[in-house]
């Protein structure tokens, strides 16, 4: 059974910095890929960024490029989410996602989730 467990939210000043966590359990993960999405209030869900785990081979939102790094730690079995600059549009509870094969931009096309965490970015 696949589980995504987020970590490292919080309450951040704008141009402030996170790093968001996502362990990962229950399978290999070698041929997977690993997303980030957002969801604002009233807003649909957003995709943000993405790895590819076996290649490392990243995607970003255009939102994001620039002040995001998304990484992996394979003896960890998680996946980082760096989060600089931050600003309060960046407001969102933030999930992590896995999908088998390749990196996509489509929540739909993501088979696990894990439950989120929160990101609350104050100007």
């Amino acid at each position: 059974q696949v589980q995504l467990v987020e970590s490292g939210g919080g309450l951040v000043q704008a141009g402030g910095s996170l790093r968001l966590s996502c362990a990962a359990s229950g399978r290999t993960f070698s041929n997977y890929a690993m997303g980030w999405f957002r969801q604002a209030p009233g807003k649909e869900r957003e995709f943000v960024a993405a790895i590819m785990w076996s290649t490392s081979s990243t995607r970003y939102a255009d939102s994001v490029k620039g002040r995001y790094a998304i990484s992996r730690d394979n003896a960890k079995s998680t996946v980082y989410l760096q989060m600089n600059s931050l600003k309060p549009e960046d407001t969102a509870v933030y999930y992590c996602a896995a999908r088998k094969y390749v990196v996509a931009d489509d929540s739909r096309a993501y088979d696990y989730w894990g439950q989120g965490t929160q990101v609350a970015v104050s100007s």
